[in-house]
């Protein structure tokens, strides 16, 4: 009776464990391998594909009706002068 009250608790732990394994397919593809046939196909359709991409006319400028209109960014202000509070020498100093 005990060993199956152990099979038991160990069963229970460890089906969390079991959850946590990642799926492995050990069994290739069901799918063939290509014939020469099909890959001859496949790569007449990708020429075809490309070639109609080369037809596509380059994208035009941007139609922005709104564009003169806007103002340039704004220019950084200028660094602030030095007030004449600090140009004013301090009392009790001497000027040379």
């Amino acid at each position: 009776m005990k060993v199956f009250r152990m099979a038991a608790v160990l069963t229970v732990l460890a089906g969390p464990a079991y959850a946590q394994m990642p799926s492995v397919n050990w069994l290739q593809d069901s799918k063939p391998a290509k014939t020469d046939e099909e890959r001859a196909q496949e790569a007449e359709r990708d020429r075809v594909y490309k070639d109609s991409l080369k037809k596509i006319p380059d994208a035009k400028a941007s139609n922005d009706p709104w564009g003169g209109m806007r103002s340039d960014p704004p220019k950084p202000a200028a660094a602030p002068k030095a007030s004449a509070a600090a140009k004013k020498p301090k009392a009790g100093s001497t000027a040379n």
